[in-house]
């Protein structure tokens, strides 16, 4: 009697979106040319994966439970005032928001009063600061390559963005916002159809009654 026909469930192959990001950035890297240190695709990795939900996008909740994204030039001030340790976390902070909104929403900024040079120049002074914040000579090493190099690196991740989710000429990050901001069924449902794949209903706002 021959094999049993595999079921339809150990014939599907599932991908971890860690093991889908990292194919992506070594993709793009790799097309956008650009040869970086072993240590910033992983970093690169972790901050895909860290934006997967709204809650890591938009991280300030007030009194009425909305959510919103405080502005760089903000975090930037805190991080000026703050002790040392607060300091590194808010200078990361700046630059990997710089990084992730400036590469996966750079067409919405560009209608934007604030554009996508404020961001490359927030982002490229706030890791800058932090190279010389760090004590373990890997890390500083890194934080300077994205400084330096901020601009190709935002290229990279519009170029995973162009190309492993389906964008379209609507504004997305506005559509983020709405859901954010009010917790829209219809919202949710857009941003999964696009490819978004993580947005839980918990990490956004009450709908108002």
């Amino acid at each position: 009697m021959g094999r049993d026909a595999p079921s339809s469930a150990s014939s599907v192959i599932s991908i971890s979106p860690r093991a889908f990001f990292l194919e992506a950035v070594n993709e793009a890297l790799q097309h956008r040319k650009v040869k970086t240190l072993p240590q910033v695709r992983t970093y690169l990795v972790d901050l895909l994966e860290f934006h997967l939900t709204t809650e890591n996008l938009f991280d300030v909740v007030d009194d009425s439970g909305r959510r919103s994204r405080e502005t760089l030039a903000e975090m930037y001030l805190r991080a000026s005032l703050a002790e040392p340790r607060m300091r590194m976390e808010l200078l990361k902070k700046v630059g990997d928001k710089a990084l992730y909104v400036s590469g996966f929403f750079g067409d919405s900024l560009q209608r934007k009063v604030v554009d996508v040079d404020y961001y490359a120049g927030m982002g490229g002074t706030a890791y800058a600061t932090l190279s010389e914040c760090v004590r373990e000579a890997p890390a500083a090493q890194m934080f300077r390559e994205f400084a330096k190099r901020f601009n190709e690196f935002m290229d990279v991740l519009t170029h995973i963005s162009s190309h492993a989710f389906v964008q379209n000429e609507e504004n997305i990050l506005r559509l983020y916002e709405n859901y954010a901001r009010t917790g829209s069924d219809v919202a949710r449902e857009r941003l999964l159809e696009k490819g978004l794949i993580a947005v839980p209903m918990e990490g956004a706002a009450k709908k108002k009654q």
